[in-house]
C-alpha cells in the first residue's frame, strides 16, 4: 500500500469516532502477534504536559545510547511524525506496509460482524507494530485520551507510569471532577511499575496515591518548587535540581521547568529496570529537545 493510500484508509475511518476501551484494539493487536508485548514502555498520561514530558525523557533515552521509539499524537506538521525511532519518523514505506496489514485485519473483523476499529486505535497499533520491528530498547508512550479505557493502556509492560498535570479535560468521557478524571488517568499504573507524578492538589495526589498503592508501585513524586536557581528566559532556561546545577533547557515557558523536573524523576526510576543514564546524557537531553508547534520562537527581529 502506497503512503497516501495509508492515509485515506485511516481519514476514512473517523467514521467509527472514538470510542473508549480495550476491546478493539486487543482484538486487532491479537491478531498482528501482539508486538506491544515484546517491547518496554515509559507511559504518560495528564491534562498538559504530556508532549513535553515525552520529549525530554525520550532524547534523554537516546543521547543515552538507547534505541527509543516515541508514540505522540496528534501530528503537527506530517502524519509520520506521531512514530519516531531516535530522531527519525517512520518511512513512507513502513508506514504503507503496516497499514495494509492492519486493513486487512479490520476487513476481516467487519466480515465477522465484529467492530472497526477507530484510526487512533489504528495509529496505536501500527505503533506497536513497528516499534517492535524496530526492535526498540524501550518505548515513550503518549496516551490519546484519559488512560484507563485509552487503546495505548493495552500494554502491560510498563516499567515506569508517568503523571504530567491534571485538570478538568475531555469531561464527557472522562468524568465531572478531577477525581473522577484522575481514576481514568491513573488506570496507566500497572503491577511491577514505577509511577512517578507532578505534585497534584490533594484530591488527585490522594486518587495516585491510593492506585499505586493497591498495585504494588512505588509512587515518586516530583516537585518542581523543590527546583532552584531557576533562570528563565525565551530561548534557554536554567534550574538546579536533585544534586545536579544549572541544567538547561531550550523550550519556553515557565511551565516547562516543572515539565522537565517530572522527566529527570522519571529517567532517574527507569535506572531500577536496568536503563542507567549519565548526568551528561541527562544534560545533553534536556539541552536537546525540541517539542517544534508550541511555544516557540518564529523569529527574532522582531520577537515572534
Amino acid at each position: 500500500m502506497r503512503y497516501e493510500e495509508a492515509l485515506e484508509y485511516i481519514e476514512s475511518a473517523k467514521k467509527y469516532g472514538i470510542v473508549p476501551g480495550l476491546d478493539n484494539i486487543k482484538r486487532l493487536c491479537e491478531r498482528l502477534g501482539n508486538p506491544q508485548k515484546e517491547l518496554k514502555f515509559v507511559h504518560i498520561a495528564g491534562t498538559n504536559g504530556k508532549g513535553s514530558v515525552l520529549a525530554y525523557i525520550s532524547t534523554i533515552l537516546r543521547c543515552a545510547g538507547y534505541r527509543v521509539g516515541r508514540y505522540s499524537s496528534p501530528a503537527i506538521f506530517d502524519d509520520r511524525e506521531m512514530l519516531q525511532v531516535g530522531r527519525k519518523s517512520i518511512t513512507k514505506a513502513a508506514f504503507g506496509e503496516g497499514v495494509e496489514r492492519i486493513k486487512e485485519i479490520c476487513e476481516a473483523l467487519v466480515e465477522e460482524g465484529l467492530p472497526h476499529p477507530t484510526p487512533f486505535e489504528m495509529e496505536t497499533a501500527l505503533a506497536f507494530w513497528y516499534f517492535q520491528k524496530e526492535q526498540c530498547d524501550i518505548v515513550v508512550l503518549e496516551t490519546g485520551m484519559g488512560g484507563l479505557e485509552d487503546a495505548t493502556n493495552l500494554v502491560t509492560t510498563t516499567c515506569v507510569a508517568v503523571l504530567t498535570s491534571i485538570a478538568m479535560d475531555h469531561m464527557q468521557f472522562l468524568g465531572k471532577t478531577r477525581e473522577q478524571i484522575a481514576v481514568q488517568k491513573a488506570g496507566i499504573i500497572k503491577p511491577g511499575c514505577t509511577v512517578v507524578t507532578l505534585q497534584q492538589e490533594r484530591s488527585v495526589m490522594a486518587v495516585l496515591t491510593e492506585t499505586a498503592a493497591a498495585k504494588g508501585c512505588p509512587l515518586h513524586v516530583a516537585d518542581a518548587d523543590k527546583a532552584t536557581h531557576v533562570h528563565y528566559g525565551v530561548e534557554k532556561q536554567r534550574f538546579d535540581y536533585g544534586g545536579c546545577k544549572k541544567l538547561e533547557i531550550t523550550l519556553a515557558g515557565r511551565f516547562q521547568i516543572a515539565n522537565a523536573v517530572l522527566a529527570v524523576e522519571a529517567v532517574h526510576a527507569l535506572a531500577e529496570y536496568g536503563y542507567t543514564v549519565t548526568e551528561a546524557a541527562l544534560r545533553r537531553g534536556l539541552r536537546e529537545t525540541v517539542w517544534q508547534g508550541r511555544f516557540q520562537v518564529m523569529g527574532r527581529k522582531p520577537l515572534f
